[in-house]
């Protein structure tokens, strides 16, 4: 008996921790394969001076074989539902319905509130632009008008100092007619 400790012992120090989880799950391994579960293949490689070196095999989940029992997920039992919860199942759901309606209709009456505020501001810009077009035309038409009537007004001064300057250019020649005459 005290061999077989001192056997276990001398083993414990040599393998890795690795390989005696590995070895606690399978006692028989295979001549290379130190351990094979459902989807991982164990393979020890030879001895290191560090320690011992180990090749894990990944299997796809196609590649079972056919001596390995298949475990099925079994369906989840599903518990009976009492009137009283389909009931308040239902009312949970109409309440979140009626809330996202809500928002929803929150939302739009938000939107519509901006658009009215920018109709408003830019309806603002337009009276002010046709305010100010219209008090620059009717600017441009008074200084028009005024330049208009300064210009008759110098043509008719003009014109009277012509008329006058003629009448004196008659009066003129009538009294040298008359003294030549």
């Amino acid at each position: 008996m005290s061999s077989t400790i001192s056997g276990y012992s001398e083993k414990l120090r040599e393998m890795s921790m690795l390989s005696l989880i590995c070895s606690c799950l399978y006692s028989q391994p295979h001549a290379n394969t130190f351990g094979q579960f459902e989807d991982i293949e164990v393979k020890s490689l030879n001895k290191r001076a560090s320690g011992q070196a180990f090749e894990l095999i990944l299997k796809s989940p196609t590649d079972l074989s056919p001596e390995k029992p298949q475990t099925l997920a079994l369906p989840s039992k599903k518990k009976e539902t009492s009137l009283g919860e389909l009931q308040r199942r239902l009312q949970a759901a109409e309440e979140r319905r009626k809330w996202q309606e809500k928002q929803i209709l929150l939302q739009l009456a938000e939107k519509r509130e901006r658009e009215k505020d920018v109709l408003h501001k830019a309806q603002e810009v337009n009276n002010n632009y046709s305010k100010t077009t219209e008090e620059k035309l009717n600017h441009k038409m008074e200084q028009t008008e005024e330049n208009r009537t300064a210009r008759l007004n110098a043509l008719k001064q003009r014109l009277r100092q012509k008329e006058i300057h003629a009448a004196e250019v008659r009066r003129n020649k009538e009294l040298h007619n008359e003294r030549s005459g």
